[in-house]
């Protein structure tokens, strides 16, 4: 396709990450390493991430190679000697991943997933993990809460023409689905992943028409079960002329709903739900747009509006207010032993770990991180997706298997998360007594 920049997948990856894969080559080390994927922090008014891109990241490792391109395209950087160039042409990722699926509420400090390989096929894939794990979380995390403030009214996302790029549209969409948005407006994202698409109409149908009813009626006849954007001009004005259309067209009339896109939308919820009942129009639905957020999704559902769905675009396309996680891929462990970070507030604990999500009566209380081989106290949340660089079962979840996932999941999330305003207290969670044991043992070794 012309308009995309030519490149070989496996490139997409930080120059660091090859060098320090030459570096291991020509050492000699190949010992298995454990990286572990976690965020730090959540941001402001999150009280919850909902993990999203592990579908991608198992795509992208079962079909890692470095083409004849990419070899010649590293050469040509002369960094890289022609023995590590020729290693690279039978370079396959062989381990295995440990993940959270789809789907899944996660914490601060909670492995998303673990990945168990030959160091350098481990390190190499960081780049790849970190930005699907990191833009999908990030965009079902806001997703969930827009869905959370619509109280069961549809949210149809028309985020696509703002959002950051085809890939963050197309993979958005993907994460926006998991979230439980009802529709997209991105014919691609729909074709790709078999989702409902929705849309209309823009202001420009109507303008391009010298009388708004001609619009109407045109657009009706040809589309007849459409949504009429009614605010071009003069928003009651519009519905008013919606009801003479119906008049006109009688049986004939199948208008699904009108827009509101701008103006007091509280205010003219109420007053055109009232003239198209008065008209018998009860079946004519109201869709509202126009710079909505959850916030603004929020204050109209306690109002009462009598809205019954939401298209929101920029803000949740590209998270407006929480754009980027603290998301790390840090090594826990090399050839058999534990590794640590003791960087002042970038502390990493060592070793394979588990997340044990503790309930009471069906509800989440607490998680535990511990060590992977202890036993559990809780649910066990990282399931083995991948070995020796094959999927598993666990790692064949359809995108609507990761949507129902989503549910079931939030609704074990005691309702102080669920809602759009600080949780608290906050979730607490805690480290195993088993894993601080051998983060302290280890944190003495290390500080000679």
């Amino acid at each position: 396709m012309g308009f995309r920049p030519q490149f070989s997948s496996a490139l997409l990856t930080d120059l660091y990450e090859l060098t320090m894969l030459q570096a291991y080559f020509e050492e000699r080390m190949c010992d298995v390493a454990v990286f572990s994927l976690f965020v730090r922090r959540l941001p402001d008014r999150r009280n919850y991430l909902l993990a999203g891109g592990l579908d991608d990241v198992l795509a992208f490792l079962e079909t890692l190679r470095f083409d004849q391109a990419a070899i010649a395209y590293l050469d040509s950087l002369r960094r890289f000697s022609d023995r590590f160039l020729h290693h690279l042409e039978e370079f396959r990722f062989t381990g295995d991943v440990y993940a959270v699926p789809e789907g899944t509420p996660i914490f601060a400090d909670e492995p998303v997933l673990e990945v168990a390989a030959p160091i350098g096929e481990a390190q190499l894939i960081e780049t790849f993990a970190m930005n699907q794990i990191h833009l999908q979380t990030v965009l079902a995390s806001k997703a969930a809460r827009v869905v959370d403030a619509a109280q069961g009214r549809q949210i149809v996302d028309f985020g696509f023409r703002r959002m950051h790029g085809i890939d963050a549209g197309m993979k958005g969409v993907r994460a926006f689905h998991i979230a439980g948005v009802s529709a997209t407006s991105n014919v691609a994202a729909g074709q790709a992943y078999g989702l409902r698409v929705a849309g209309t109409l823009a202001h420009s149908y109507i303008q391009a028409h010298d009388d708004e009813y001609e619009a109407f009626r045109t657009f009706a006849r040809l589309n007849p079960d459409t949504v009429l954007l009614v605010d071009t001009y003069d928003t009651l004005a519009g519905i008013r002329k919606v009801i003479d259309l119906s008049r006109e067209l009688g049986p004939d009339f199948r208008v699904h709903a009108v827009r509101l896109d701008s103006g007091d939308l509280c205010d003219l919820a109420f007053r055109a739900r009232r003239l198209l009942d008065d008209a018998g129009l009860r079946a004519v639905e109201i869709f509202a747009s126009g710079g909505l957020n959850e916030d603004e999704i929020g204050r109209l559902v306690a109002a009462g509006a009598p809205i019954d769905g939401f298209g929101v675009g920029a803000d949740m396309g590209v998270s407006a207010d929480a754009p980027s996680l603290d998301i790390v891929y840090k090594l826990v462990e090399y050839a058999g032993r534990g590794r640590m970070k003791l960087s002042t507030g970038k502390v990493v604990l060592p070793g394979r770990k588990q997340i044990f999500r503790v309930e009471r009566d069906g509800v989440a209380d607490h998680d535990v991180v511990g060590r992977r081989d202890e036993a559990p106290c809780g649910r066990s949340l990282l399931q083995h997706v991948m070995k020796e660089g094959v999927r598993l079962p666990e790692g064949q979840v359809t995108l609507d298997d990761a949507r129902a996932r989503a549910r079931t999941e939030l609704g074990r999330l005691p309702p102080r998360l669920r809602g759009i305003q600080p949780a608290s207290p906050p979730y607490r969670v805690d480290i195993s007594a088993a894993l601080a044991e051998e983060a302290d043992k280890l944190r003495k070794v290390l500080k000679f």
